[in-house]
């Protein structure tokens, strides 16, 4: 342990990449060249970050995701079991690309993602916005907004700690009208 980092001896840490201080990488991880990991994050076991991925502060990665070339997490994103990013909206194994097509997805702070779902590239993941499990997105999602199915579509609001806005007036927890609401912060005290 390194700065207070902890990495599981079944992981894999590839050359020049940044792991900040309090993280904690599991069983089974690869950590590619290049890719930026903030403090305080919490990376599962079986997690593929790619090349040049960022992942900011106090992010939460559940076991089994995959984060490829041109994502970024901004700080207190959460990514649930088995949840995938793609970078290539054509890929073929004949013909690649190369990282210069790459498409960037980028997750804005405090987002969750639901085990399982698809985010395919060159989408923004609002802040404090909800994916379901099993949601394909397809397109980006507003701030604070709940998305379900595939492809993923509007089906609510959620406020920051993640409950429901009833009728965009109240929310699942408080009952209380929310004058945040208003603002588009939908922060239930």
């Amino acid at each position: 342990m390194e700065n207070n980092i902890f990495v599981h001896e079944s992981s894999y840490l590839d050359e020049n990449v940044e792991i900040g201080e309090g993280t904690k990488i599991w069983h089974f991880c690869h950590i590619q060249k290049g890719a930026k990991i903030g403090s305080n994050c919490n990376i599962g076991q079986n997690v593929n970050i790619s090349n040049r991925v960022i992942v900011g502060n106090w992010v939460k990665i559940q076991n089994n995701v995959s984060l490829y070339d041109g994502v970024e997490l901004e700080d207190y994103v959460f990514c649930g079991p088995s949840c995938v990013f793609t970078n290539d909206l054509t890929p073929r194994a004949k013909y690649p690309k190369g990282e210069d097509h790459y498409k960037k997805t980028l997750v804005k702070e405090g987002a969750s993602i639901g085990a399982n779902a698809t985010i395919v590239c060159g989408h923004t993941i609002g802040r404090y916005a909800m994916v379901a499990a099993g949601a394909v997105v397809t397109k980006d999602v507003p701030d604070y907004t709940l998305v379900a199915g595939v492809p993923a579509k509007e089906i609510g609001l959620v406020c920051e700690y993640g409950y429901r806005i009833i009728d965009e007036e109240k929310c699942n927890k408080c009952k209380q009208y929310n004058r945040c609401v208003e603002a588009k912060k939908f922060f239930c005290m």
